[in-house]
């Protein structure tokens, strides 16, 4: 479990439980403000299933993200020679894919989001097998662009994948530090 303490609280990881956590997440991934996630017509059980399968999987994982102790946000971390991105780029070792969720907030704190995919590329790089993070946010999805651009992240190209048309994009740990020591 990594720690990162902010102005906002402290964040902190642990591992997801399929069965504890699926209810919660249902009520994360299905929300209007995770359009983008695509699963908005999921039930409680397909999100169940969706985490079990991530489970079981030897290339990528899911982590709960909380802040203070609560359950805030999502990050999914995956291989993506293996999972997400096979033969859409060329991958280098010490690439690590990220996908990352903030939960629906009924009174939103300015610089939460922020503050979690910070924390989400610190833990990432904590590994120090970790060389570069690799995303593929959709492309319409300008929110998260802006983020990723915060914290490192420079847009490569738009490649096409059956769900979605995204925009591939990759930070450097030099990139990172660089970011957000600015």
């Amino acid at each position: 479990m990594s720690t990162a303490t902010r102005a906002l609280g402290t964040l902190t990881f642990r591992p997801l439980d399929p069965l504890r956590d699926a209810e919660l997440l249902h009520g994360w991934v299905t929300h209007p403000k995770a359009a983008f996630w695509m699963m908005q017509d999921a039930d409680v059980q397909d999100v169940r299933r969706a985490y079990a399968e991530i489970e079981a999987d030897e290339h990528q994982h899911a982590l709960l993200g909380l802040h203070d102790g609560e359950p805030a946000f999502l990050l999914e971390r995956y291989d993506p020679a293996h999972r997400e991105l096979v033969g859409l780029y060329e991958p280098r070792p010490g690439d690590v894919g990220m996908h990352f969720l903030v939960a629906p907030a009924e009174t939103p704190v300015h610089g939460f989001t922020r503050a979690v995919i910070t924390a989400v590329m610190r833990h990432l790089f904590e590994d120090p097998a970790t060389a570069r993070v690799v995303v593929e946010p959709d492309v319409r999805n300008a929110a998260v662009h802006a983020l990723n651009t915060v914290v490192g992240f420079v847009p490569e190209r738009e490649i096409p994948k059956p769900e979605k048309t995204a925009l591939l994009s990759f930070c450097t740990r030099e990139q990172f530090e660089k970011a957000v020591a600015a």
